[in-house]
């Protein structure tokens, strides 16, 4: 484990930076406010606990004690090694136990991307309790293996099949100081001018660091080689829940949401179409909007 963070918020920021031990790892973890109200933000492939830095002095500013952890593999968090150690299961058992070190009595859940896919299967198998639960631009398991089936969805998803391959993945991703993962960010944005260079620096030394691409990638190898995923029963999720999405997706289909309620009773649905995939860091004062109203 890294001894520095990986990220140093601006001191007018209001964001400090811990080290919180957790289901056996050491997490990397950006915090902003105080109290007992716990908002824990999940980040996605190929972000960090940064991704968040938009949102989380709002979210203080509302009463929240906000966590914004590196996942496994992520930053300065602890880098296991096994692909196994990647799987769904494991990951919201990471969750949970950041939960209860965190001794919040009440708990927002608020993810995106991979973040999301975790944070989805956290609440489908009601691990903790949850106040609310916040999904920005990855779709519910079910409604993601009904449009798999189809061809609009799975040649968006190529690169997950892509990512099975050894070696090659990683060798591609890491070229040029790991230029392949800011060019994620920066060709598919709408709003290039947040995803500038000093922007986008903290993806690259974070992606450069060792073994931190490979562990990126175990996550799209676990997810395929273990059943987690298929082991949801009726998939439903009885907490309240908001839907944020930027319509410029360039990886996953708008048709996602289409039946999203059949699994999700309390559901609000927000839509952004001048957004892209990063949404909070595409239109990050429109995200914050709808926070604000939402939560309130």
């Amino acid at each position: 484990m890294d001894q520095e963070f990986s990220w140093q918020p601006a001191p007018d920021s209001g964001i400090t930076m811990q080290w919180v031990d957790a289901n056996g790892l050491r997490f990397e973890v950006a915090e902003a406010g105080n109290g007992d109200r716990l908002a824990l933000c999940l980040h996605g492939f190929p972000e960090l606990h940064y991704s968040w830095r938009h949102q989380m002095p709002v979210l203080a500013e509302m009463g929240y004690r906000v966590w914004a952890p590196n996942m496994r593999g992520y930053g300065g968090t602890t880098r296991p090694d096994n692909v196994g150690d990647y799987r769904l299961d494991v990951l919201a058992e990471d969750v949970a136990a950041l939960i209860d070190a965190s001794g919040a009595s009440e708990v927002t859940l608020i993810a995106h991307d991979w973040g999301a896919l975790v944070a989805w299967h956290f609440a489908i198998k009601r691990l903790r309790p949850l106040k609310r639960l916040v999904i920005l631009n990855v779709p519910h398991p079910k409604c993601s293996e009904r449009e798999l089936r189809k061809w609009r969805q799975l040649r968006k998803s190529w690169y997950i099949f892509f990512f099975q391959l050894p070696w090659l993945p990683e060798r591609l991703l890491s070229r040029n100081r790991a230029e392949p993962i800011v060019q994620a960010f920066r060709r598919s944005a709408i709003n290039k001018s947040r995803f500038g260079d000093r922007e986008l620096a903290p993806y690259r030394a974070a992606a450069n660091k060792p073994g931190a691409i490979r562990a990126m990638l175990a996550y799209y190898r676990a997810l395929l080689r273990f059943p987690d995923v298929r082991e949801i029963g009726d998939g439903k999720v009885n907490t309240p829940t908001l839907v944020l999405w930027g319509e410029q997706d360039v990886a996953i289909d708008i048709h996602c949401l289409d039946g999203l309620a059949e699994f999700v009773p309390n559901l609000t649905v927000r839509r952004f179409p001048d957004a892209s995939h990063w949404v909070q860091q595409d239109v990050p004062d429109e995200v914050n909007a709808e926070l604000k109203a939402w939560l309130s």
